[in-house]
């Protein structure tokens, strides 16, 4: 029985990851991210799937993230009918997101029917709230370190990866091979959730890359003094700090920061605005974690509960209020990378202004606003026109929760056994500088695949 791997997606970017093992014809897709970023990674999301999604079998899934779960929806619209197998933290926050995706996309097409300015005579979304109605009852919820029986001599394991609320490594073993999936993998000590741990190894690995070829910040920097030095001054000067932030992980983790800036007298008792129907839903889900015991046991239930002066927008009305506050405030807002959401209304009006300041908290992926916002763009286009960019910008990059260089040769040299074969995928210029690094530090065979490649597991 031949045992294949393919890529067919995250393999040269850090998005759209999807992997196909094919076990003698039985199919297993370990994620089904959806493609972002620039216009010819967006498009491949309406390309024909590489292999009928009705023969695939069953799918693994190792974070609830748009780019390993976001076109589960699609693939469920063109046939799959298995089971889904993710943690429930997972699950809970995949319903959220993938709802939140098919709201848009079923909004950005009547808006394109409406403006006329759609290529296609009646634009239609990837996927609808229909479809995601239709996927989440395929979920099969998992345990972290039990093995799972996915298909007939198919055994599967999570192992908690540190990334997000329910993310996980994933090892797969069949009857003739083993292979390792890291997912996103977190930093060793994440400031919510449990530290992830190291799963058994395999003589095939893949491993993500997105900050592959950097280092985070060292600890001087950790206790982000930048950040805290630039609210104080802003709001010295009656502005308004505006933080770009990921609804999901980011914004539970810069709420329990600011509040303890605040406790602290770091920074001042400025009124915090949560600007994220997807944010406060999430907000809501982490502060339920401790009953699946993913919190970090010395984490108080207040410190995501009790935030100082902390508002939610739950409506437009109150989100465009923002746009022009009376007096200084800091406002949470996604995308953490200013593709779209609320955030974008927010940018045209504070940008203009040298009074506000943007705070960017992660990478910023290339051809998003937020990279070339953080590169130093004097003016940026939104909503058909190009606004001016005079607020101060800033990039906090210790917020990351993804491994940085030293922590993925870490996480690869602890694995016992150690694996024959390494691919690093989920990264851009990430990539090929770690499997260098991986080669050269740890003699392992590094490999950077191609979008569409195909390798062989067992003969």
């Amino acid at each position: 029985m031949t045992t294949s791997l393919t890529f067919i997606g995250g393999a040269g970017s850090v998005t759209g990851s999807k992997y196909l093992i094919d076990i003698g014809g039985a199919k297993l897709l370990v994620d089904c991210g959806m493609f972002q970023g620039q216009k010819a990674l967006r498009e491949l999301n309406w390309q024909p799937f590489p292999a009928d999604p009705a023969t695939i079998d069953a799918i693994l899934v190792t974070h609830a993230h748009m780019d390993h779960t976001g076109y589960l929806p699609r693939l469920v619209k063109l046939g799959f009918h298995g089971q889904i197998f993710a943690t429930e933290g997972t699950k809970e926050l995949a319903d959220l997101i993938l709802q939140d995706s098919a709201h848009l996309q079923e909004q950005d097409a009547l808006d394109a029917a409406r403006g006329g300015y759609s290529k296609h005579a009646e634009p239609q979304p990837l996927y609808t709230l229909a479809d995601v109605a239709a996927t989440m009852p395929l979920f099969q919820v998992v345990d972290f370190d039990a093995d799972v029986t996915v298909l007939p001599g198919v055994i599967a394991r999570w192992y908690r990866a540190g990334h997000i609320l329910g993310s996980a490594s994933i090892h797969v073993q069949t009857a003739e091979a083993a292979i390792l999936f890291s997912g996103d993998l977190g930093r060793g000590d994440h400031p919510v959730l449990r530290s992830r741990e190291i799963p058994a190894g395999a003589p095939t690995v893949l491993i993500e890359s997105t900050y592959g070829d950097r280092e985070h910040p060292g600890a001087d920097q950790a206790t982000h003094e930048a950040m805290a030095a630039a609210i104080r001054a802003t709001a010295g000067r009656g502005g308004t700090i505006l933080i770009p932030a990921f609804a999901v992980d980011r914004t539970e983790i810069l709420l329990k920061t600011l509040a303890e800036m605040k406790h602290q007298q770091r920074i001042p008792d400025l009124p915090i605005y949560l600007d994220s129907p997807m944010g406060i839903k999430a907000l809501a889900i982490y502060q339920s974690a401790a009953e699946h015991d993913e919190l970090r046991p010395d984490l108080a239930q207040t410190d995501l509960a009790d935030v100082p002066n902390l508002h939610e927008a739950t409506s437009a009305e109150d989100s465009i209020k923002l746009n022009a506050p009376t007096s200084p405030c800091i406002i949470l807002s996604s995308s953490g990378m200013a593709t779209g959401g609320r955030v974008v209304h927010h940018l045209e009006h504070l940008l203009p202004d040298p009074k506000n300041t943007i705070i960017f908290t992660g990478y910023q992926a290339v051809a998003t606003r937020g990279a070339d916002l953080v590169g130093g763009a004097k003016q940026i286009k939104m909503y058909g026109k190009q606004v001016p960019v005079k607020a101060e910008i800033l990039l906090d990059d210790g917020f990351s929760a993804h491994s940085d260089q030293s922590d993925l040769l870490d996480w690869l040299k602890a694995l016992q056994p150690q694996p024959q074969t390494v691919y690093c995928v989920h990264g851009e210029a990430g990539s090929p500088a770690l499997a260098a690094k991986i080669q050269t530090d740890l003699g392992l065979t590094a490999v950077v695949p191609t979008m569409g490649q195909t390798v062989l597991l067992s003969r």
